[in-house]
């Protein structure tokens, strides 16, 4: 049984490890509203002296922040999108549908989780610029519909539906495909959640990929728009953080309003396979 002084540790214990995990976020916050003086004072000030909100006006006169974030919103919509298609089909076929060698297929298909990114990036990009889709939507979201752990995900929560509900479907007159889009899909909204939110925050925060198919400033995404409010001659730490602190705000949002059904569809996966 635990004692006062051990529960009170306890929380004391977690209240240090929650604020070491929030302090970069606070800590962007704090310099997106510093003036010049406050962020380059040495040593750092670590909360604001005075408060500047003019930062955020800055920011979007440098560079077309809204543009980028209305960019990127667009392309980690299509892939989410995408993903939630291609992954919840050949979720459903692994997990309800009979047919030879699908253990074997579905091994062949988990295995690809084990590929480094980087090694098949060089590849997709020159398939990519032999269609000629550098610096289109296409290049950046078509190589992404796929995925094989939304695949893997979806199919461990499929197969915990119980079989007696697609035989009383099928005496019903169900087939596959009805059976699929009128009970599984509905009954896998937290699987499905999770596949959403996680896929929109992984194409959220790319940057690589963009960088490498997108030329023009009207096709990049806010991820290399951050980039381009650092200066040779000098960098005003302010105006950084002040387009990282827009930048995040999206994704924060998200992962709040989300979390609860993030954590429902990861224990859903984790606690029967």
């Amino acid at each position: 049984m635990k004692t006062p002084w051990t529960k009170t540790l306890l929380y004391a214990l977690l209240t240090i490890c929650a604020a070491l995990v929030l302090y970069p976020v606070l800590y962007t916050f704090f310099m997106a509203v510093m003036t010049p003086e406050d962020a380059s004072a040495y040593p750092p000030h670590i909360i604001p002296q005075s408060i500047d909100l003019s930062n955020f006006t800055e920011v979007f006169d440098i560079v077309p922040i809204g543009s980028f974030i209305g960019n990127t919103f667009l392309v980690a919509g299509l892939t989410m999108l995408g993903q939630l298609v291609t992954a919840s089909m050949a979720a459903y076929a692994f997990a309800k549908m009979e047919f030879k060698g699908k253990n074997v297929i579905f091994s062949m298909f988990v295995a690809t989780m084990m590929i480094p990114w980087e090694v098949t990036m060089i590849p997709n990009y020159l398939t990519v610029r032999s269609w000629g889709w550098l610096d289109t939507y296409q290049g950046l979201t078509i190589p992404f519909l796929a995925t094989a752990f939304g695949t893997f995900l979806l199919r461990q929560f499929f197969m915990q539906l119980p079989k007696e509900l697609f035989e009383a479907a099928k005496i019903d007159g169900c087939g596959h495909i009805r059976y699929f889009v009128s009970h599984v899909l509905p009954l896998s909204r937290p699987a499905l959640g999770t596949l959403a939110i996680y896929s929109f925050l992984s194409m959220y925060n790319s940057y690589l990929w963009p960088l490498l198919v997108t030329n023009t400033p009207e096709m990049r995404t806010v991820q290399i728009g951050i980039s381009m409010l650092e200066f040779q001659e000098s960098t005003a730490w302010n105006l950084v953080f002040a387009g990282t602190a827009l930048v995040i705000l999206p994704s924060l949002l998200l992962l709040v309003f989300g979390l609860k059904q993030l954590v429902r569809g990861m224990a859903a996966g984790a606690l029967k396979g």
